[in-house]
């Protein structure tokens, strides 16, 4: 019997010690180049240098992350195949009527990487400074303002329906196909605001292009010290862009451990801090099952978002 125990014990023993021993893929749901990209090569080259097996990044975009996603969700659950999880996974989970996955149950929480704000920014010549005095403008003037987003469904467009949410105001949704022709129209005034993730927007705000009235994390951003939060004003308010690491249900837990203390490790690396500062981001570091309550709750959030603006997109 305790022959058959120890024996029973050999392979999970053999797996702990010997991952990764080969080379593991993390499916980015975004073109290259993507800020979802860029967070998925920095912590696959810290893993690639921490764990001794190179992490190549796999771009598989399409349908707002979700080919990806489904890509993950159906691989094997050996620790070979990862996902960068970002917002629209929990924002799909609702989004999307005839998904071939279930985020929640098919993904299994494996760390949190960072987290960045979006800012809440007005056209520069809009008499507006404070997000006090949006409210009080939105509310004389319904229907009149319009608000520009990266397009359906995305974070940018959910983060102005939560504010319309929480607040009653009436401005109109101009989506885009991306950021660059939303900010591009801001600038212009032919919209006039806009919540954007802040590393897309910092230089216009700096420049005086465009005029941020609060950020969205519930804490300032040392990005832009001097601009409140837009909870200070709309209690309870909070949204951000953020990344974390996700594997197809089922993969082993030993080799989840190793994954999140690796990158735990990476985000008290002074040289990781400092690549995610200048994304204008900050490390979030989590156990695993942090990761998943957080997921659980982001995916819960964002559904009432969805069903209040009635979002839908297949």
């Amino acid at each position: 019997m305790a022959g058959n125990a120890a024996l029973s014990t050999m392979p999970r023993i053999a797996r702990a010690e010997t991952y990764p021993a080969r080379p593991v893929h993390i499916i980015v749901g975004f073109p290259p180049g993507a800020a979802s990209d860029i967070n998925a090569r920095l912590i696959g080259d810290w893993l690639s240098g921490r764990l001794g097996q190179q992490f190549i990044v796999d771009n598989r975009p399409g349908a707002g992350s979700n080919v990806g996603t489904e890509a993950a969700a159906h691989a094997p659950a050996d620790g070979y195949t990862l996902l960068l999880v970002t917002p629209p996974n929990a924002i799909n989970a609702s989004l999307y009527d005839n998904l071939n996955f279930n985020f929640l149950r098919d993904i299994a929480p494996v760390a949190s990487i960072m987290r960045t704000p979006m800012v809440m920014e007005v056209n520069a010549a809009l008499p507006i400074k404070t997000v006090g005095e949006f409210i009080a403008y939105a509310k004389a003037n319904p229907g009149k303002l319009n608000f520009a987003s990266s397009g359906n469904g995305t974070g940018s467009h959910v983060a102005a329906e939560l504010f319309k949410f929480m607040t009653g105001v009436d401005i109109v949704h101009v989506p885009y196909r991306g950021p660059a022709q939303a900010l591009t129209d801001l600038i212009s005034g032919r919209v006039q605001v806009m919540f954007d993730v802040l590393t897309s927007s910092i230089g216009h705000i700096r420049a005086g292009e465009v005029r941020a009235l609060a950020v969205t994390t519930t804490a300032r951003s040392a990005a832009l010290p001097d601009v409140p939060t837009v909870a200070d004003t709309v209690p309870g308010y909070e949204s951000s862009g953020w990344a974390g690491v996700g594997a197809p249900a089922n993969t082993p837990a030993d080799i989840v451990a190793t994954l999140n203390g690796a990158i735990g490790a990476g985000l008290a690396d002074a040289k990781v801090q400092a690549s995610l500062a200048d994304l204008g981001a900050s490390p979030a570091p989590m156990t695993s099952a942090a990761f998943g309550k957080f997921l659980a709750d982001e995916t819960e959030k964002w559904a009432k978002v969805v069903k209040f603006a009635n979002i839908k997109l297949g």
